[in-house]
């Protein structure tokens, strides 16, 4: 993820155009830059991150480790939330549900992890998940419960 200064006059939405503005000096990728992921779509409620997991990321067994699937499914559906956000609010995952549906290796390719709002109210928010390939296969699905509340 990226650091933005919190700004009250900004939107969530709006912070996160910022924070992901690879033209802006100091851009910094941060998980995305260690797990290899970044944002390719972004609008009020909808995130898609991107990848190709490698064997960077492989478990002992020689698949793709769990918390990879589960970092771009946190990653899309946390900031999924907060492009929803009006200025002034911040929030925080409470919980975070991953269901493993099919292994990745390397042989996988290009995945994506898409977050949607499901529902945004005053003091809590719900998002869901998916995961998947270049052909559509599902991976992981997610669903999260996050607390929000004013800066």
């Amino acid at each position: 993820m990226n650091v933005v200064t919190p700004t009250e006059e900004l939107t969530g939405l709006e912070q996160l155009r910022r924070a992901f503005d690879k033209d802006r000096p100091g851009y910094r990728r941060g998980i995305g830059r260690t797990l290899k992921f970044e944002m390719i779509e972004l609008e009020e409620g909808r995130v898609v991150f991107g990848g190709e997991p490698d064997q960077d990321v492989y478990n002992p067994i020689g698949t793709v480790h769990g918390g990879y699937a589960a970092t771009l499914l946190d990653s899309a559906v946390g900031c999924a939330v907060h492009s929803a956000l009006p200025a002034g609010k911040g929030y925080t995952t409470l919980e975070l549900k991953v269901a493993y549906h099919r292994a990745m290796t390397e042989a996988t390719g290009p995945v994506q992890a898409e977050g949607k709002v499901v529902q945004l109210g005053r003091r809590a928010a719900f998002a869901e998940g998916r995961l998947t390939d270049a052909q559509g296969r599902l991976y992981a699905t997610a669903t999260s419960t996050l607390l929000v509340f004013d800066r």
